[in-house]
């Protein structure tokens, strides 16, 4: 089989592209024939093919609004594109800084605001048609603009909508993650939301050097206008900067370890009109639960009965669910820490604390140590 690959190249950018396939490549490498601003190279280098592969499935973006299955006006149609492109924005540029609500660069702009309702499945979806190769959490969260949300930067209250963690396996084994190999993070707006405008940010967190501090973060913002009989009252709620810590187990999380830890999902709970996927599961041999969650729905349900803009049937055949094998997120404990054991106590690595736990405030087993001001664990 004889395959075609051709390099296109800007004055900036460089794309590598075969049948099926368009990839940016970064034009300029480090170094004294780098092609920056100030060099004297009249072409962006020719990368070997191998790295260009590398680099192609190494970063995505989020910048395609799905709606019950039907994708929205194209890339950054109806989400905010940032300055940062397809890079990823790393620990210590964005656990303190405003950069990590909706990206760096990130603002209205001529983004358009897309109507919905409670209870519609939202999905983000992956510029150049890449896929999720990173390991680690994925996360939805939310904020109710004052008025219209073109016109708001985020500085409010946020709470998590939805998370998806380990489908089976544990932290160390790429495939365990259920966003794996994916081509977006979906979830459905709770149906108790309250009316209004909001910017909804998805976040994928790749974990595989946040051994050495340098967890990537890939974040965006949609505009939506969620239509619904609301009734629910959304918590814990949270500013952006402020849900994580450099220091965060799952902030700074070693999967190199010959015995990887328990994975602790960081940032506050799902609200509990939100929904999960998959688990926190633990380490190489633990299959502790390291954070509650509401009842679980897997990434992709079956197929939605249409769209508020128009009721138009989903045309993307779902994806299956799960990291390898296909397998099906798994609910966690309801206690959300295996609590049990000796007076009822949480068990090792179990939550024992944190902003809205009601569950077992005594260990079992071990110490009840906190993380951070939402989570406690048994250790």
């Amino acid at each position: 089989m004889r395959l075609s690959l051709v390099l296109t190249s800007t004055p900036h950018s460089t794309f590598f592209s075969f049948p099926g396939k368009h990839f940016p490549i970064l034009s300029c490498l480090p170094g004294p024939n780098s092609c920056g601003p100030q060099s004297r190279c009249g072409r962006p280098p020719l990368l070997p093919l191998s790295l260009a592969f590398a680099t192609a499935q190494a970063h995505y973006i989020f910048s395609e609004l799905i709606v019950n299955g039907v994708a929205q006006g194209g890339d950054y149609a109806y989400i905010r594109k940032n300055s940062n492109t397809y890079m990823p924005s790393f620990t210590s540029e964005v656990v303190n800084s405003p950069d990590l609500r909706c990206n760096k660069g990130a603002t209205a702009g001529s983004t358009k605001t897309y109507n919905v309702k409670a209870g519609d499945k939202i999905g983000f979806k992956l510029s150049f048609n890449e896929f999720i190769e990173h390991p680690g959490p994925g996360f939805v969260y939310m904020s109710k603009a004052p008025g219209a949300v073109a016109s708001y930067d985020g500085s409010g209250d946020w709470f998590k909508a939805y998370e998806t963690g380990l489908c089976g396996g544990n932290a160390a084994t790429d495939a365990s993650w259920c966003s794996w190999q994916k081509d977006r993070l979906e979830f459905t707006i709770p149906a108790r939301i309250p009316p209004g405008e909001y910017l909804v940010r998805v976040e994928h967190i790749g974990i595989h050097e946040a051994h050495v501090g340098k967890a990537q973060f890939y974040m965006e913002c949609a505009q939506l206008k969620i239509e619904g009989p609301g009734g629910g009252t959304p918590a814990p709620l949270v500013k952006i900067p402020g849900i994580y810590s450099a220091n965060d187990p799952g902030i700074a999380y070693d999967k190199w370890k010959p015995s990887p830890a328990a994975y602790v999902m960081p940032g506050p709970k799902v609200w509990d009109g939100g929904s999960s996927a998959g688990g926190a599961a633990g380490g190489s041999g633990s299959g502790a639960v390291a954070e509650p969650a509401a009842p679980t729905t897997a990434i992709n349900d079956a197929a939605p009965t249409g769209g508020s803009s128009g009721g138009a049937a989903p045309i993307e055949a779902p994806m299956p669910t799960g990291g390898a094998g296909g397998a099906v997120p798994s609910a966690p404990p309801s206690t959300g820490g295996g609590a049990g054991g000796a007076g009822g106590g949480a068990q090792m690595y179990g939550q024992c604390g944190g902003t809205g736990w009601s569950g077992p405030t005594a260990c079992a087993q071990g110490t009840c140590k906190a993380v951070n001001q939402y989570y406690s664990q048994c250790s």
